[in-house]
């Protein structure tokens, strides 16, 4: 990894491993809204203004690692591709595991099945491996700073998810949260 972070325009860049993702995102974007379409959520209205802020500082965030991605080259020769292909790949195979969990549960019931019996945020945490996987596999220090702060970015904005959760599914989510860790590897939260 350079200081300096490499810009060149050219066919074997990182916008190839982005594309899927893009489509990922499109995808994951018509499922949630699909079902949750008879649910009362109108747009973002559930959203404080900072939550606001914070999303809309996510969504920069990912249309800046987006562009990046286009003058960003894949550095096919070195050590670091192939494992950094490898985690990519197993955050998109996570990330479509959880999506196909997330759409084939019934509209008016709460996911709990698959990987969401291990994660209240699969999605999130796929999506993320990905990000990290194609910031190793073209060796770009600056793809992966890109990556931290989209953490943290989903990290906040998983708050507002599970306060309409509350809401919408009351006591069932609150014992969903008491039994199943929000991200893998963190404890699982106290009884309420």
């Amino acid at each position: 990894m350079s200081l300096l972070p490499e810009f060149e325009l050219g066919l074997w860049n990182a916008w190839i491993l982005v594309i899927p993702t893009a489509i990922f995102l499109f995808f994951e974007n018509r499922v949630v809204s699909t079902r949750e379409s008879g649910v009362e959520k109108k747009g973002l209205e559930y959203l404080t203004k900072k939550e606001r802020r914070t999303m809309n500082a996510m969504l920069f965030t990912i249309f800046v690692s987006f562009v990046y991605a286009v003058f960003l080259p894949l550095q096919l020769g070195t050590a670091w591709f192939f494992p950094g292909l490898i985690i990519y790949l197993f955050g998109l195979l996570f990330t479509t595991t959880a999506l196909l969990n997330f759409a084939s549960t019934p509209k008016d019931e709460l996911v709990t099945k698959g990987l969401y019996r291990i994660s209240r945020n699969p999605m999130n945490i796929g999506w993320l491996v990905t990000q990290i996987g194609l910031g190793v596999a073209c060796i770009s220090w600056l793809y992966l700073m890109l990556t931290v702060v989209l953490m943290i970015l989903i990290n906040a904005t998983t708050s507002s998810e599970e306060r309409w959760c509350l809401e919408t599914y009351g006591d069932p989510y609150r014992e969903y949260m008491s039994k199943t860790p929000k991200w893998i590897g963190i404890p699982k939260q106290g009884k309420k």
